[in-house]
């Protein structure tokens, strides 16, 4: 068995779906308080290291156990229980209850929420923060619950903005021509390419560097805590600062998110409002220290100075003109939200 299968199992043996669990504890059905203890999966991909596990599902962890409502959670980090297309369909099965995703991995549920990856849809984290809190998103997270069984989006985070790097700088639509980026072969973040004028080249995460490297892509974008994560600095001569795109992390539970007591969801909920609150400053830190380290080590040129607006103006008439029925209306919500 490899490191996923095994740790699946180990779930399978140890860990009941919550459903069947508060279940027993009320007599059959969900919104009751008093529910008995339970134990509850939460995944995502990405290191102990990254702020999404520190900040993010280790901070769930702890207060909602720390509630006192009988809630265990035991985390799942680095894809030990499946990549992202996987984990989604385990969500709706039940098999994860709690699963950190971008919104991109969420479209192959419900198209329209990759829309909440366009590029320039958000001005800023904050931004992003207030369109899923104060009711802008409410049509979306109940078009999603409804298109995928039940699985409800309990919050949701910018992971950072993502950046260009290349071995020439990025400050206006045109620097793109000519350049072949690497962008994730989802149909959000090619459309994106498409918004920004870029030359899309579909290159696997695990397999960036090297295709930098040897010439096979000429640039990319990422958040700052991957580019550092995967040494891309060291392959590439110049980062520019566009900050084209939340990189969004959505937090999402199983159906049977439902059948958990009233004091267990509330304890739950309050606990992904206060990682949620927590992550932009400790995305921050993490690159504020990165940034200050590349710049101390002459690692790569830094360019501040991208014209922004002229981005952001383009791929809001690409995506007015492009997206249709259900997409565009979630990108105008976006955009309507805007501060």
């Amino acid at each position: 068995m490899n490191r996923t299968e095994r740790a699946a199992a180990a779930v399978a043996v140890v860990v009941l779906p919550w459903g069947a669990l508060t279940a027993c504890s009320d007599g059959g059905g969900g919104g009751t308080t008093g529910g008995e203890d339970v134990t509850l999966t939460l995944a995502h991909s990405y290191t102990e290291d990254q702020p999404q596990h520190a900040c993010g599902a280790q901070v769930i962890k702890e207060e909602a156990e720390a509630a006192g409502v009988g809630l265990t959670i035991e985390i799942y980090p680095d894809s030990q229980l499946g990549g992202d297309a996987d984990r989604i369909a385990s969500v709706q099965a039940g098999d994860v209850d709690i699963d950190i995703q971008g919104a991109s991995a969420l479209a192959a549920v419900y198209e329209p929420a990759g829309v909440v990856d366009a590029a320039f849809g958000f001005d800023d984290a904050a931004h992003l923060n207030q369109f899923f809190t104060d009711g802008s998103a409410d049509q979306l997270v109940q078009d999603f619950k409804d298109a995928s069984g039940g699985v409800s989006i309990l919050g949701a985070w910018s992971a950072g903005a993502r950046q260009f790097t290349a071995n020439t700088a990025i400050r206006e639509p045109s620097d793109l021509e000519g350049l072949r980026m690497r962008f994730p072969g989802s149909g959000q973040y090619l459309l994106n390419a498409q918004a920004l004028g870029a030359e899309a080249t579909d290159v696997a995460y695990e397999e960036l560097y090297l295709a930098l490297q040897q010439g096979v892509v000429d640039g990319q974008e990422n958040p700052l805590t991957n580019i550092d994560a995967t040494n891309l600095v060291e392959v590439q001569d110049v980062l520019s600062m566009s900050s084209h795109q939340q990189n969004s992390n959505l937090i999402v539970a199983a159906p049977s998110y439902d059948d958990l007591s009233d004091e267990q969801r509330a304890a739950l909920d309050d606990a992904v409002a206060s990682a949620v609150e927590q992550m932009p400053g400790c995305v921050e830190e993490a690159e504020q220290k990165i940034l200050e380290g590349w710049e101390a080590d002459g690692a790569i040129e830094i360019v501040d100075d991208v014209d922004r607006d002229a981005f952001a103006q383009q791929t809001d008439a690409w995506f007015r003109e492009n997206l249709e029925g259900d997409s565009l209306a979630v990108y105008e919500a976006m955009r309507d939200s805007a501060p």
